[in-house]
């Protein structure tokens, strides 16, 4: 299952996906991993969390995320969560002109995610009003 939080810079998305993130590490029966670009989020993040930095594994793209998440899967079957903070800087993407990118990055992760019996959350920087169809089965 894909969720997405969606909304412009300071709108709290963060905020909503560390408390969300804060919760599911509470009752996870797996393993949850989070990951950010830059390290932003150190001192956020529960101790139980796999925090990874994806400028430090040079993610930036949908392909090599993709490639990415496919590899966490395969290192580790017991990851029942993982959370992207900013997935448009993530990807390279800037904000506005990443839509289509992330349209069919998304479809591609709710494949995935169902095959894998994983949980996927996503911050993304874009007004909630322009999102996509394929966005908003996820908001």
């Amino acid at each position: 299952m894909i969720h997405v939080i969606m909304g412009l810079k300071g709108s709290g998305k963060t905020k909503r996906m560390l408390d969300d993130l804060h919760q599911t590490v509470a009752n996870a029966a797996g393993d949850v991993v989070c990951i950010e670009y830059g390290k932003t989020l150190t001192y956020d993040v529960n101790y139980r969390v796999r925090l990874v930095d994806a400028k430090e594994y040079g993610i930036n793209n949908v392909d090599m995320l993709k490639g990415f998440l496919s590899g966490l899967h395969a290192g580790n079957f017991d990851i029942t969560h993982v959370y992207v903070d900013n997935l448009y800087r993530t990807i390279g993407k800037p904000m506005g002109a990443g839509m289509d990118a992330c349209d069919e990055f998304l479809a591609w992760a709710a494949k995935f995610t169902e095959v894998n019996n994983m949980e996927l959350t996503f911050t993304l920087s874009e007004d909630p009003a322009n999102a996509s169809e394929e966005m908003k089965k996820y908001l």
